[in-house]
Parts: C-alpha cells; sequence; structure tokens
C-alpha cells in the first residue's frame, strides 16, 4: 500500500476545505493509498508561490515521507503554469506520484506523463515568446533612438542642458547624445534646481550658463 499525503486549498477564509478532503480520501480509498498527512492552505491566493502548507508538503516529500500527493484539481496546487510544473517536476524527481481529481490525471501512468509533458512543451514556448517579445521591443526602441539599460556615465551634462535650452527637441537631444528622452528631461530638471518645468530661458540666463 503507497503513503499518499493529500493538499487541500482555498483562496479566502470564508472558504472551507471539508469537501475537498472528503472527496481526496475517498479517492485514497479507491486507489488503496493510506494517508498520512493532510496539507492545507486558507485564504490564500493560488497565485503565491510560497504557502505554508504547499511548503510543508515539498519538504516531506523530500525527506520521503509519501510516494503519492493527491489534489482535488491543479489549480489547488498553482494558478500558474510555471508554479504548477515546478512543483510537478520536482515531486516527479524524487519519485513521487502526483493525482490530481478533477482532471483524472497521475503521473504515475504514461499519460499522465505525457500531460505533463505537452504542458512543460507550452510552457517553454510561452517563455520563448515573452523572450522574443522583450527583444522585438529592445529592437524598436534602439531604433528609435531610446536608451536601453542604464543611463551613460559619460554624458556631456552641461551640452545636454545647453542644447535643450536652445529649442532642440526631446528626441534630437536624446539622440544626439545617445540617452533617453526620460534622461533628458532628468537632467533639465537638475539643472533647474528640481523644478518641473522644462522652458527656453533667457538670453542673458543661456550666455551664463554657457560661461559657466
Amino acid at each position: 500500500m503507497k503513503n499518499a499525503a493529500i493538499y487541500v486549498r482555498v483562496s479566502t477564509p470564508d472558504q472551507h476545505v471539508e469537501s475537498q478532503l472528503y472527496d481526496l480520501r475517498e479517492l485514497a480509498t479507491q486507489r488503496g493509498f493510506e494517508v498520512v498527512h493532510e496539507y492545507e492552505d486558507r485564504g490564500i491566493c493560488g497565485k503565491k508561490a510560497r504557502r505554508p502548507g504547499l511548503d510543508a508538503l515539498v519538504a516531506d516529500a523530500r525527506r520521503k515521507k509519501f510516494s503519492v500527493v493527491l489534489v482535488a484539481a491543479f489549480d489547488r496546487i498553482a494558478r500558474s503554469t510555471r508554479n504548477f510544473l515546478q512543483i510537478v517536476d520536482e515531486l516527479d524527481s524524487l519519485g513521487i506520484e502526483f493525482v490530481s481529481h478533477r482532471e483524472g490525471v497521475a503521473t504515475g501512468g504514461p499519460m499522465g506523463r505525457l500531460f505533463v509533458t505537452i504542458i512543460s512543451a507550452i510552457a517553454e514556448l510561452e517563455r520563448s515568446l515573452v523572450v522574443e517579445r522583450v527583444k522585438s521591443g529592445m529592437r524598436r526602441a534602439k531604433l528609435e533612438g531610446r536608451q536601453i539599460g542604464r543611463s551613460r556615465l559619460d554624458i556631456n551634462r552641461e551640452q545636454v542642458v545647453i542644447d535643450r535650452r536652445t529649442g532642440m527637441s526631446l528626441t534630437l537631444v536624446a539622440r544626439k547624445h545617445g540617452i533617453s528622452r526620460a534622461s533628458v528631461c532628468r537632467l533639465m530638471k537638475e539643472s533647474n534646481g528640481n523644478s518641473p518645468s522644462d522652458v527656453l530661458p533667457a538670453g542673458a540666463d543661456l550666455v551664463a550658463q554657457v560661461q559657466a
């Protein structure tokens, strides 16, 4: 007889875990599992990767206290594909079977392992698409003359201020000095004593600044 652990979770304090526990205890009896421990998280959203009950389950899994984990549904473990796969992959690496009652999936069987493999492939595709979107955004920003990453340290700050105050547009100043429009605005505010306005000064003020 295999030793099994039950994990249940509800998102709000006014919800109850008893219905999940009843179904999972019955499932354990049907499959001939002996439930050695029940872990629960009450009033905790599934988007949180760290949860007391789940953390305790994973810790005991590493101590080999059971060989099967029973849950009511995938979303009881995690609401994000990434977190779900991290947990299932760790359980699988420890030789622990994962069984979901609602989806009827058990990783101990070939169909269950295939299902997890498909989810893993989808998650990898999702990560690749995110990376490609980020790279595409960076390429577009470079073409538009925007600064990527930290501002350069060799900027001629005085010249940036002079160029802007002589009437050069934000975009042209940013392109000339290889910085972002936001950096130009920041340097202007610093030169104006943190004044929120970015205005063209009188000619006398400009001469005084250049001489300074």
